[in-house]
Parts: C-alpha cells; structure tokens; sequence
C-alpha cells in the first residue's frame, strides 16, 4: 500500500492505481471489473450530493491502496517466499472456518480472520432528508490456472508453461475487485434496518495461448455475504450509524488449509461512507461535546477515520469531515496519498525511493518471471523502467512544513563584536534540550560531536515537575489529534525506556507498555512506543539526574 498520510503532516512518496471502472462482465485478469453497485432499497435511494461525491473520491484514493495492500510484494515473483503467505488484511471467511475451534476475539485492527467486520460512527444531520451512501469493497481470489494443450487435444495443468514466443506463463492466485452500494435515507434506518447481498457470482474465463500451445483458465469461487445498516438517534441532529458486512457462506471443509478456504472470502474489506445533508465526527479527535458518544462506538475488525475538509474549516483541521473511510489497517484521520510517487507498489512498510531503486536492479530472468506472475507486476516493471528524471527526483522526498527557527543568538551582537573576516568562523551550535543533563549547548546535529553528551538510557527530563527517566513507570496520556494508535493506549500504564532527542530539539520518551505480553521482546529488539513529555503523568517519585561525565 502506498503511504496514506495526515492531510497535515509530512508524507513519504507513494501512489495508488484507482480499480478500473466496470468492463463486459468478464474477468481477465487481476484488472477485471467490479461487481455491480446496488441499493439496499430503492424506493429510499438519494441522488448523492456531488460535493460529498468529490470527498468520497478523494477517500478512494487511500481505500485503493488499502486494497491492494501486500497484494503482491517485491521482488514481484511467485517464487518469492514473502508471495506465499498472502492476504493478510480485512479477511472476512465462512463463519465456520474462523469459528472452527472458537468464537473470534474483536478487534479494531484487520489483522486476524474473521467472518465480519463492524464499523460504528457518529453522524450529525444537518437537513431533514438527509442520507447515506456506504461503498462495501473487497477483493475476490480469482485462481490462475495454466493448461498445456495434449497430443489428444485436451488440456491438463501444469505450473508454468513458455510458448513459441518465448512469453512464460505462470500458474497464481489473482484477485478481482468488488463493490456494493448501497444509498438510503436517514429516517429510513431509523424505522427499521436494511440489508443487502453484496457477494459475488462464481465463474471462469478461459484465455487461448498462442499458436495452440495451451490455454491459461480463471476461476471463481462464489462469495456470499451481506452488509446490514442500522441508525441510533443520540440527540435530535445526531445518529450512531453501524455498518456490519458479514460472511455468510459455508466451507466444503472448515478445516481446510487457508489457501482453499481463501476462495471464498472477502479480502482486503473496507468501507467509504459519505452522503448527503451529513457531516461525519471524528472518533480520534471528536469534538469535546461529543467525545462521549465517540467513545461509546465500538468497531470490530476496522476502524473509520474521516475523509474530505472539514465544513468550515481549513482542510485538516476539526472534528468533523463530510467522508469516513472504515479501514482493516489503522490510518490517521484525513489520510491521503502523497503526491510525489507515480504509482502503487503494494509496500507501505517499504519507502518508494528505495524500492524503485530496487526493482530497477532486478535481473533479466527476475523480471521475467514477475512479469509471468501477475499483470500488475509487470505495470510495476513498466513503470519503473520508463520513469522519467524527474519524477524518479521528486522520490527522494518533501517537505511538508517547518517549524519556525530558533531566534540566532549571533544576530544580536553589536558589529563590534563581530569577529574579524580573517578569523575562521566557529562551528554553528544550538541550545541543547532544557532537560538534558551536561552541557548547556552542542554543535548541530549534522556537527561532528552533535550527540555527545546525549544517553537515552541515563537521561532524564522533567514532566510536571517529576524528573523521568529510563526505568520510571507512567501513565500514557495521548495528546488530542494523535494517532489511532496512540488513541488507544490512553489511560494504560507504560514503562520508560528511554529519553531520546530529535533533530529539531523535541524530546521524546520511548515506553512499552506494562500489559503488553511482547514487552520483554519489544525491549530486546528495541521497539517501542513514542510520547511526548506533555503526554505522560508520572507515576513516582523523581528519578536522579544521571552524573554528569
């Protein structure tokens, strides 16, 4: 998945490749169409406000790299190990193959199986016909498979197969883009809940190879599943709306390996939701008057985070967004695609710079066999290969904002006391972090010694009048506006790990927290969480300074 990023803050480069709009109704490939939108009702479908649409669509753009996240990572080759363990996210199987031995535990993250997925979000009404749009998109397996024509004239499988013309041709596992739509009216789901079948059809499409060498079949297991809406009023303009999307086919064997048990599951699920007459409320940063009802949604296996400008307000500021995106994979409010990357890579995890770079030195025999695997493998290489100066430029990175300059201490001398021009001029030097312990300024951190003096395991810094340091035990405190992630760990209790200092004099305190089981490990191999000061309340008395050396 490319970098989905805070409207506000900075991004790395990434891109996204936006499904193609529906075809004939074949399915040739991993491209093929989608399947047909529909209404839970139609006697209370509303027109979408095209205001509303503009933001939906611009939501897409992230929900399309939720989608294809992981779908097919580098080196692009099946034969890559990290290829044969796939479709790790927003997975929705037959019910009982996830319940086969026990009921699921919820979550808010798409991480684990399950057989549905439950998105609750506060939506303010602002006209009496107001109404909701919900988009329910999901991946379907499509399973590739290659077949060598016989002497007898039938065909029989075969793992891969080259023909006259040298192309290789590849047994795989595709899949196919879907979506349901489902539009109705508020006061509609306020009387009574709607449902809607939002599976797809089994089939297959056979593609003649050339010179009669062979024939590559698709084939598509049926999906089958249902999306239910339900309203909640909260106050006369105000309305818990709950999404559940569900999986409500049965599996030939549920214990099955989970490749087979793939073929009939929905992957990579999400939901956009946008409407008219409505405006959406943030459960990350709701406002303060609704910060209760935010705190009383509970969502299972994704997590909705708005989309769009705010009404009235500059883009990326409020509590309020006129989108919502309901994501497997735990994304910032407001999220979007950084401009500056040409197209998805599938790896969120990995930077764009370094995993073009990385895909142009492929060898010849390795993209030969990317480009057998998938076609969008072989957009990747077309991509890559053709990438012009200066688009390959802009991946090198961007600024988003800075912060104002620390006033030059230098600027308020008297020209008296310049020093003169033939004196060699002194290295730049900048205050040190009040609270670290030792000298009371260091050379910038490009200088040579710009580190010394600094000891994450020893330093300490003052939290409401608490000097804190490594070992001390807190109580996380996540500022409004931070991440989902942070989000949740507010009110845990954390350990301090170390105090750490960024390039722009920020002090940050590295912690694991004290219920998580994977504490000691996370310790081990140095992952941590990441607060501010401001974010903690300590937990005991101060700890000494460390020693000055």
């Amino acid at each position: 998945m490319p970098d989905a990023v805070a409207a506000e803050g900075a991004a790395r480069p990434a891109a996204v490749d936006v499904p193609e709009p529906p075809g004939g109704g074949r399915s040739r490939g991993p491209h093929a169409d989608r399947s047909r939108a529909v209404d839970a009702d139609p006697s209370s479908a509303v027109d979408a406000d095209p205001s509303s649409a503009v933001d939906v669509d611009r939501l897409s753009a992230v929900a399309d790299a939720v989608l294809y996240e992981g779908y097919l990572l580098y080196p692009y080759r099946r034969s890559s190990p990290k290829n044969r363990v796939r479709w790790q996210f927003g997975v929705l199987l037959p019910r009982d193959r996830v319940e086969r031995d026990g009921p699921v535990t919820p979550g808010v993250s798409g991480a684990a199986d399950s057989w549905y997925q439950r998105t609750e979000c506060l939506v303010r009404l602002r006209r009496p016909d107001a109404a909701v749009t919900v988009r329910v998109r999901f991946l379907h397996q499509q399973h590739k498979q290659v077949q060598q024509a016989g002497p007898d004239g039938g065909y029989h499988p075969v793992d891969s197969l080259r023909t006259a013309d040298g192309t290789a041709h590849l047994t795989f596992d595709e899949a196919v883009p879907r979506e349901a739509r489902l539009t109705v009216a508020v006061a509609d789901l306020l009387r009574q809940e709607h449902t809607a079948g939002i599976g797809a059809a089994a089939g297959q499409d056979t593609e003649p190879l050339p010179s009669g060498a062979g024939r590559v079949v698709r084939r598509r297991e049926e999906v089958r599943a249902r999306t239910v809406l339900t309203a909640e009023r909260l106050a006369p303009d105000l309305v818990r709306l709950r999404v559940r999307t569900e999986n409500t086919g049965t599996s030939p064997d549920p214990a099955a390996p989970r490749d087979e048990a793939l073929r009939r599951a929905l992957i990579a699920t999400h939901t956009l939701i946008g409407g008219t007459g409505v405006e959406f409320v943030s459960l990350i940063d709701p406002p303060a008057q609704l910060a209760e009802h935010a705190r009383g949604c509970r969502n299972a296996f994704t997590f909705p985070v708005l989309g769009g400008a705010p009404a009235g307000a500059p883009e990326g500021e409020g509590g309020l967004g006129p989108a919502v995106l309901s994501s497997p994979i735990l994304l910032p409010d407001r999220p979007q695609v950084a401009p500056e990357s040409p197209g998805d890579l599938h790896d969120a995890a990995e930077i764009d710079e370094i995993l073009t770079l990385r895909t142009m030195l492929l060898t010849d025999a390795e993209k030969a066999e990317a480009r057998a695997t998938d076609p969008r493998a072989a957009d990747i290489l077309d991509r890559v290969e053709t990438l012009p100066t200066e688009v390959f430029a802009r991946l090198h990175g961007a600024i988003r904002s800075l912060a104002p300059a620390a006033p030059d201490p230098s600027a308020a001398l008297d020209s008296s006391d310049a020093p003169d021009a033939a004196e060699a001029p002194a290295a730049p030097r900048v205050p040190a972090a009040p609270e670290a312990p030792g000298a009371a300024e260091r050379p910038a951190w490009w200088q040579e010694l710009g580190g010394d003096g600094l000891s994450p395991t020893t330093d300490t810094v003052l939290v409401d009048g608490v000097r804190v340091g490594g070992g001390s035990r807190v109580r996380l405190r996540p500022r409004r506006g931070a991440d989902a992630q942070d989000m949740f760990l507010a009110g845990r209790t954390a350990r301090v790990a170390g105090v750490f200092h960024d390039v722009e004099g920020g002090v940050h305190l590295a912690v694991t927290v004290d219920d998580d089981p994977a504490a000691e490990l996370h310790t081990w191999y140095g992952r941590f969480h990441y607060f501010r000061p401001d974010e903690l309340v300590p937990l005991e008395p101060s700890r000494p300074p460390a020693p000055s050396p």
